[in-house]
């Protein structure tokens, strides 16, 4: 129906000279619009069939040719064209609606969900784990808890992988639970890694095994509630992604580097005296004062300490340091 209201289409070109020619007959209206009587008599029966013009003594019979034809009001055309244009918007959307709730509920039933695919396959975890690194521009991200099932082939993929991608200029970053330097599968492996170039720290207990790379996607593995095993979830750039990320920069706060795991925790008195008086807020002049020794000799110290308990400031490293059993 929009055509009639082109001026360059038939349909357009007849309808505005009968807009223009009341009571007008077919070849008076084929002399206005340029096309032979045969088309424009089409067009208006086409367009009485529509209710857009009307036919006078005889319309529909044999004789159409001889009548006269009148328009209706272009308002009232336009008008009925918007309505049907709403219409059609209408149904569109309902069809739409109908076909998002379709779309939804069959990714849903596949395992995928918005922003969320939870994923079971091992070899599928294994896919999207490469894609992951493969596709990060920056940096990577990871925690690693136990249990460590990875093969020993699977720990030297993985090692050819990611000296790859550190070589792509790509920063790995990994926190590790302490106990992880100790198996005798990962631990190697984890090792290699950081005499490599990983930026790696040890915590505790990491509350879950996770992956990022860059701000693109997110690997949460967690163990399966209903039966044997772990189910990872895949999470793309949404909020929940971004709590991700946050929660990784926290526990990156929180942990030791990896390069003083491992070794004896103790340390020697004057260190730990050191410790506590910059716990309690002592100045580089007022812990020399306070222990006698010279200032050069505390900053040292202090930065020793500092780079080993991975603190940026003196109150976390007292904080470090208490976790560690030196206070």
């Amino acid at each position: 129906m929009h055509d009639v209201l082109d001026p360059d289409s038939e349909r357009g070109r007849v309808y505005r000279c009968l807009v223009g020619r009341p009571r007008a007959r077919v070849a008076d209206l084929a002399h206005g619009a340029g096309l032979d009587e045969d088309t424009v008599l089409a067009v208006l029966r086409d367009l009485a069939d529509e209710g857009i013009a009307v036919a006078f003594d005889g319309a529909g019979t044999a004789d159409d040719r001889d009548h006269s034809w009148e328009a209706l009001p272009p308002g009232r055309v336009v008008e009925t064209v918007l309505q049907r244009d709403a219409l059609r918007q209408a149904t569109a959307r309902r069809a739409g609606a109908e076909l998002e709730r379709l779309y939804r509920f069959a990714r849903r039933d596949a395992g995928s969900y918005g922003a969320l695919e939870v994923v079971e396959d091992p070899a599928q975890v294994l896919a999207a784990s490469h894609r992951l690194q493969l596709a990060a521009r920056h940096q990577i991200r990871v925690i690693d808890v136990p249990p460590y099932s990875g093969s020993h082939a699977h720990y030297a993929d993985q090692e050819v992988l990611q000296r790859r991608r550190m070589a792509a200029g790509v920063v790995y970053r990994a926190i590790y639970q302490g106990c992880a330097f100790e198996d005798p599968v990962a631990g190697p492996n984890m090792a290699r890694m950081v005499e490599a170039g990983e930026q790696a720290r040890t915590l505790d207990e990491p509350p879950l095994k996770l992956a990022i790379g860059d701000d693109d996607l997110a690997i949460v593995t967690l163990p399966a509630d209903d039966r044997p095993g772990v189910v990872s979830l895949l999470i793309r750039p949404s909020s929940l992604l971004q709590a991700m990320t946050a929660v990784f920069e926290t526990l990156w706060r929180l942990a030791v580097p990896a390069s003083v795991a491992g070794v004896d925790l103790r340390i020697d008195e004057r260190d730990r005296r050191i410790l506590t008086l910059m716990a309690g807020g002592a100045t580089d002049d007022a812990i020399a004062r306070r222990l006698g020794l010279g200032r050069r000799t505390v900053v040292r110290r202090v930065s020793v300490l500092l780079a080993h308990l991975g603190a940026t400031t003196r109150f976390q490293a007292g904080v470090q340091a208490a976790r560690r059993g030196w206070l």
